[in-house]
């Protein structure tokens, strides 16, 4: 049974990936158009404008929201649909594009991304869970992914700054030169209530399995399990966090004794000059409490 949104809004980041992608907003919205959808496209010149105008249009009333580039633009879609049963997809064409690669869509080439989303626009959309952020000062945040507060978090803002490469490598060079002047720091994490006090060398909280274009930091994360997965390394030497990063990469790090995960529905984080990203997204200067929102997310994938 076809299962065709009729109206659905596109909002496309021109700045995705460096612009190397430019083409796939347009190829996004004809091949949308041919498929017989009444397609509002959202193109503006910069961030902040276009989540106004997105979530402006939003309230007009839709069947759909797509969002083409990275992870940045999950965040958008996400902190505008979440909880409100209004489906959304990703047409991947950004740097690290981790919930693309979690959800099993295309997230290297654009073009099978469009084609993934028009079969995906005639199925019933998947209900994934989403987490929400809470910090005293603002409005709350919602996430698919990860939330980093540490080493990853740093490393993160490192590689935002950066203009070269344009890929992925970006955050193994930006990991290589945060680890020149690093030191772990003091947590206090309370997880499902129980409080504990500790040194560590990177905390996340995950609800999917990657950041940074394939760092698999939860291998085994479950968009659906109505979990939590804090992701704790304990202090190590340069060396040897030299030595366990690869294998975050290929998710072969879970054994290691430094390595520590704890499954939860709610967490709250402090510690002193430490900011968390959410979904590559810079959320703010801890504490934050975090809590899993079952089901929050319904998505073309």
């Amino acid at each position: 049974m076809t299962r065709s949104p009729k109206r659905v809004i596109v909002a496309v980041n021109p700045s995705a990936s460096f612009g190397r992608h430019r083409e796939v907003g347009p190829a996004t919205v004809a091949a949308l158009v041919g498929a017989g959808h009444d397609v509002v496209l959202l193109q503006e010149a910069n961030f902040e404008l276009l989540r106004r105008e997105t979530e402006h249009a939003f309230q007009r009333g839709t069947d759909a929201l797509v969002v083409v580039g990275g992870d940045g633009m999950v965040s958008l879609a996400v902190n505008i649909v979440a909880g409100t049963g209004v489906p959304f997809g990703v047409v991947a064409a950004g740097t690290g594009n981790d919930l693309a690669r979690g959800l099993g869509l295309p997230f290297e080439d654009p073009a099978a991304g469009v084609d993934a989303l028009l079969g995906a626009l005639e199925r019933e959309p998947r209900t994934i869970d989403a987490g929400v952020i809470r910090r005293s000062d603002s409005a709350p945040v919602w996430f698919a992914g990860v939330v980093s507060a540490g080493f990853d978090a740093l490393v993160n803002e490192r590689a935002n700054r950066m203009t070269r490469p344009r890929g992925p490598s970006r955050y193994t060079i930006a990991l290589v030169r945060e680890l020149a002047t690093f030191r772990p720091r003091t947590y206090t994490m309370t997880i499902d209530g129980v409080r504990r006090e500790q040194r560590a060398m990177l905390v996340s909280v995950a609800n999917g399995s990657s950041i940074g274009g394939g760092m698999k930091v939860v291998p085994h994360a479950d968009l659906t399990d109505g979990r939590l997965d804090v992701f704790i390394v304990h202090p190590l030497s340069r060396a040897r966090l030299i030595a366990v990063f690869p294998k975050v990469f290929r998710g072969e790090h879970t054994d290691h004794p430094a390595v520590e995960f704890v499954s939860a529905q709610r967490v709250a984080l402090d510690a002193r000059d430490v900011a968390a990203y959410a979904d590559g997204e810079r959320v703010g200067a801890l504490p934050i409490e975090i809590e899993i929102v079952p089901g929050a997310l319904r998505v073309f994938a």
